[in-house]
């Protein structure tokens, strides 16, 4: 029992357990995480894919919206411009747009919610069809244009993704670490002030991130042609402003972590419903409308929505101020209480 080796495992495992807030991050954590999904998804049918039906005149656009919606799809009758805008958006996977001699069917064959809901668009019309002498055909489009594909769609949620986790962990978990292994506390020995330490944190996070983004926009463009049709300057701004949020959220969640597994936790707790809320792999419009105020309240949804809105749509910076003034507000404000809050050891 004297070895060293069980010892030295000994004084860990008591270290660790003596630490309620790291038991509670390593295991309380995860199963209240595991508990909450399991009522959120089990037992739960899949949610209706959404279709739209492009308004055409002198056709049957109406009366198709309501067979599609009892064949158990989600579907809203639109006109042309804005059928391809949800579609580009990812607020819808497919549309129908119906003539005088059948239907066509415009669609990303790269994505597969779009896969799942042609043939039930098709079934649904051929029994609605059925027995009917007027002949019909139906044509598939595969959407290829730049801009209106689901990879468009996707690269700006992953430079938010990629801004939240630089942000969190880039700040967070690097002071976190810091205070553990007690530099932060040979800071506080030195002639400096906790606004200009914290602020010089949250800079250098910043002048880091803003290349290592475009970057990944080049290789979004070079690659597969993903374009950017607003002025590269605002989608500029808002990865800087991003960033700084996500810094800003970094430094709040370290400002009283004394381990590394606490903080872990608190990156994850704000993390897991950003991935899973804020439109990173399909818009957020697709949750109910009841949860849309605390959706859009969410700073990685402002910068998803704005950066495609920017990059997919061309709109201008004036367009998406609001969305700018959100993402000011999260970083101004989580500095702010981090810098009341923090303490070095």
């Amino acid at each position: 029992m004297n070895h060293p080796f069980l010892q030295l495992c000994l004084a860990r495992l008591r270290e660790f357990y003596r630490e309620p807030e790291v038991i509670f991050w390593v295991y309380g954590f995860p199963l209240l995480l595991a508990v909450g999904l399991g009522i959120a998804f089990a037992n739960r049918k899949p949610d209706p894919q959404p279709v739209d039906v492009q308004r055409v005149a002198g056709q049957d656009d109406a009366e198709l919206a309501k067979v599609l919606n009892t064949a158990g799809l989600k579907v809203e009758v639109h006109d042309e411009v804005e059928c391809e805008q949800r579609l580009r958006t990812g607020k819808t996977v497919l549309y129908v747009v119906p003539s005088t001699d059948g239907y066509r069917y415009i669609y990303d064959e790269t994505l597969q919610e779009s896969q799942i809901a042609r043939p039930r668009v098709d079934d649904a019309i051929v029994r609605w069809k059925l027995g009917k002498t007027i002949p019909w055909n139906t044509v598939d489009e595969h959407v290829t244009e730049p801009g209106n594909r689901y990879i468009d769609f996707l690269l700006p949620g992953l430079i938010g993704a990629n801004l939240m986790g630089g942000g969190l962990f880039g700040v967070g978990f690097v002071l976190v670490d810091m205070r553990v292994r007690k530099l932060l506390k040979r800071l506080l020995a030195t002639p400096m002030r906790r606004s200009h330490f914290l602020l010089a944190v949250l800079v250098g996070r910043l002048v880091l991130m803003l290349p290592e983004m475009l970057l990944l926009l080049l290789l979004g463009w070079l690659a597969f042609d993903v374009p950017v049709r607003g002025s590269l300057l605002t989608v500029s701004l808002f990865i800087l402003v991003g960033a700084a949020a996500f810094a800003g959220i970094g430094l709040l969640v370290a400002s009283r972590s004394e381990k590394t597994e606490t903080v872990s936790g608190l990156i994850n707790l704000v993390m897991i419903p950003s991935w899973v809320l804020s439109g990173v792999f399909f818009s957020s419009k697709r949750f109910p409308e009841m949860t849309q105020p605390i959706i859009q309240a969410l700073p990685l949804t402002q910068l998803n929505d704005a950066l495609r809105e920017v990059m997919l749509e061309g709109a201008t910076f004036t367009q998406v101020a609001w969305r700018f003034a959100i993402l000011a507000a999260w970083a101004v404000v989580t500095f702010v209480v981090a810098l009341r809050i923090f303490r070095w050891q």
